[in-house]
């Protein structure tokens, strides 16, 4: 008698792909690219290596779409934050989303993008360079919005806005990494409203 199948073979019955790209992210984002093996990553989603190569692609390809979902949920709010209608509304949302993003009491702290691939083998060059241009692509975001904010007269006319973003999203990355080391929320919060205190204003 001729078995049937339910699925793609390799596929476990009940595989969400969701589920397993945010099980996914937790990994990488906990352990950084290199450190995030294959075993570990399969363990994580509940599937086996074959499913994953057949869902997502080698572990590069799944850390590229784990980066997009990163930037749809814990990252989101930098696209929220340049909403805000005054610059320095928007450099405080940064600040403090980066403060609540990094140190979720239910999640890895830190950021995944800063932490990610900081130290690669050569292997993980490609990995390294996305990040660079994932880090280089917030800043680019920042300093547009506020070259607008000197264009409306929200910021002083001789503010430098290349400048202030770097300023901003340097503080961000730096408080990622406080919060890897362990540093707690309220005390990065502090650190960012201080950061903030002699913002430019018109």
């Amino acid at each position: 008698m001729e078995r049937k199948q339910s699925g793609p073979i390799g596929r476990p019955r009940g595989f969400d792909p969701d589920e397993a790209l945010e099980r996914a992210m937790l990994v990488f984002w906990k352990h950084g690219y290199e450190g995030a093996s294959t075993a570990c990553l399969t363990d994580a989603m509940g599937i086996s290596t074959t499913s994953m190569y057949a869902a997502f692609g080698n572990k590069e390809k799944l850390f590229r779409k784990v980066l997009e979902r990163y930037d749809e949920g814990p990252s989101a709010y930098l696209a929220e934050a340049l909403e805000e209608p005054t610059a320095l509304g928007v450099a405080t949302a940064i600040l403090a989303g980066t403060v609540r993003t990094t140190t979720r009491p239910a999640g890895p702290h830190g950021c995944l993008g800063v932490q990610g691939a900081l130290t690669v083998s050569d292997s993980g060059q490609e990995i390294r360079d996305l990040l660079v241009a994932w880090r280089n692509g917030g800043y680019s975001v920042v300093r547009e919005r506020f070259r607008r904010a000197v264009d409306e007269g929200d910021l002083p006319a001789d503010a430098d806005p290349g400048l202030l973003a770097r300023y901003v999203t340097t503080l961000a990355h730096g408080i990622a990494v406080q919060a890897a080391s362990g540093v707690d929320r309220d005390e990065l919060q502090e650190l960012a409203d201080a950061a903030l205190r002699n913002w430019p204003l018109p």
